[in-house]
């Protein structure tokens, strides 16, 4: 027999817990690629790849095609060289004393790869991943969830759009909210010492963690004794910081304070109202980015208003979300532009406080729900799947993973789901990398269909790999591809037969063959 609560079974709440970890995993997961694994979410684009380190390089990071990049990619890039002693990371990132200062992520991922350069980029891109279960364990037991009421706040953390923002963007806020979460409670449970040292390594991950020291602050709040220990607490807390930027300073020069993210009380906000409002008519083809756009700065809001409605001074986490309303009144046009905007990645303490709070003086639910309006945007964060416009195939085979792009003479990749597969009138060449990248020779199996019933050849070079007969249905063929140095090689699929017209449209693609599918053995 079942013990009920409310007509519930006890186990309940476990369970939605567990099945909200498994829709995080799914939507999360859904990016991994066998050939460049989690390096998705780092957000690296052509520009980066053409002036980065030679590391991205030599070494499988997915590139987004055009302007796309972000933090991440930046990020990415000081993981491979965590001491800033590489002479190619000022080229490369532009402002290495900026963005070096946030160094905690990328510090670990190199720690965690045990400085294998061919592991590096794939753990800092899966990070977030790790760190986002780390919350959730957390969070279950600060709350704690204990009812629906703090099933829906936990929730809504855990797929607010600071959270899964971090996550898409390979970001270092995720990491840094989460260790302020776990110093609140340590303060709690009385381990002072513990819960500065885990403070201090927050503002390793980013610097506008250390306002959470308010929640380490303890009272009497009106002797002078109290606030000098206060003081004392700050100063603790900055130190590790200021060492490390005294250090990037040493090796990198002097770094932009980047004060022009902050601006006059509340003037920030109250644009981001008026431009979220404008976008509904200025972008109307995106009204659910929009709209979900709206619902976060609603729910920032309304976290807002209720630490300013409920004072309690003796709370750490009113204190926390106090700093945080503070931070957001100041925050600039650059930290709130956007959808839904880094407003809601810096302001994630403020979130966590929140939710906290609600949960624990057991407000109403609609508090609970007005504060959560965020996730919407934060699981639109993880919709869609970004694919290259020329790859065609990836796997994983005895040697490590293999991609195949298309190069000339196709037209452009068709995808339905997982599969992808690319039309050609009469050749088209098909470039194969493997990463580790080393010379050998490979077998190659494709899959092969046919417009119309043709003679086909496979040649590298002015060398035939394979001759044969492809019909309309689609058909297995193998061969060996030699491999150079590089791990990349270059092959062409020919028919001596002309495309014939896919229909009798003016605009009708001339069709010979198409590939569906590649493997390696």
């Amino acid at each position: 027999m079942f013990a009920f609560k409310h007509g519930l079974p006890r186990w309940w709440l476990p369970a939605a817990g567990l099945a909200l970890v498994a829709t995080f995993a799914v939507l999360a997961g859904r990016f991994w690629h066998p050939y460049y694994g989690f390096t998705k979410f780092v957000q690296l684009d052509e520009a980066d790849q053409r002036t980065g380190i030679h590391e991205i390089r030599d070494y499988p990071v997915f590139a987004y095609a055009g302007f796309n990049g972000y933090d991440g990619a930046s990020y990415t890039q000081i993981a491979f060289h965590p001491l800033l002693r590489s002479p190619e990371l000022q080229p490369a990132l532009g402002n290495v004393p900026y963005r070096a200062r946030r160094i905690l992520g990328s510090a670990l991922a190199w720690l965690l790869a045990g400085g294998e350069p061919s592991r590096i980029a794939s753990t800092y891109a899966a990070l977030n991943l790790g760190v986002w279960l780390g919350l959730a364990a957390l969070l279950w037991r600060v709350l704690p969830v204990t009812d629906a009421r703090s099933l829906l706040a936990w929730t809504g953390v855990l797929f607010a759009a600071g959270t899964l923002h971090s996550v898409r963007l390979a970001l270092t806020d995720l990491l840094a909210a989460t260790l302020v979460v776990a110093a609140i409670w340590l303060g709690e449970c009385g381990r002072t010492r513990g819960a500065l040292g885990v403070l201090a390594t927050a503002g390793l991950a980013r610097e506008t963690a250390l306002a959470g020291v308010a929640g380490l602050w303890r009272g009497p709040w009106r002797s002078g004794r109290s606030w000098f220990a206060n003081g004392l607490r700050a100063g603790l807390v900055v130190l590790p910081l200021l060492a490390w930027m005294l250090y990037v300073r040493w090796q990198a020069g002097p770094a932009a304070q980047g004060l022009g993210n902050f601006t006059w009380p509340v003037v920030g906000w109250i644009e981001k109202w008026g431009a979220t409002l404008v976008d509904f008519d200025r972008a109307p083809n995106f009204r659910w980015l929009n709209f979900t756009t709206l619902l976060a700065l609603l729910g920032l809001s309304a976290q807002a208003v209720f630490f300013i409605r409920r004072a309690r001074i003796e709370s750490p986490w009113w204190r926390v979300g106090l700093s945080g309303v503070a931070m957001m009144i100041l925050l600039g046009t650059s930290v709130w532009e956007g959808h839904p905007g880094a407003a809601t990645r810096v302001l994630l303490p403020m979130s966590v406080a929140f939710a906290v709070l609600a949960v624990r003086e057991r407000v109403g639910a609609g508090w609970v729900a007005a504060g959560s309006l965020s996730v919407f945007s934060g699981v639109l964060a993880l919709w869609q799947v970004p694919h290259g416009p020329r790859d065609l195939a990836a796997g994983r085979f005895a040697q490590g993973a293999y991609l195949v792009r298309v190069e000339h003479g196709w037209y452009a990749t068709e995808r339905s789901g997982s599969r992808a597969w690319a039309w050609a009138a009469t050749r088209g060449s098909l470039v194969l990398e493997t990463s580790p990248r080393r010379a050998g020779s490979v077998a190659v199996r494709l899959q092969l269909r046919a417009f119309t019933l043709r003679a086909m050849d496979v040649c590298d070079g002015d060398r035939v790999l394979w001759q044969g007969i492809v019909g309309d249905k689609r058909q297995w063929i193998q061969f060996d591809l030699p491999l150079p140095v590089d791990g990349r090689a270059t092959f062409e699929i020919r028919s001596a037969a002309p495309g014939v017209p896919e229909n009798n449209r003016a605009a009708a693609r001339a069709l010979g063959f198409a590939v569906y599918a590649v493997t390696l053995d």
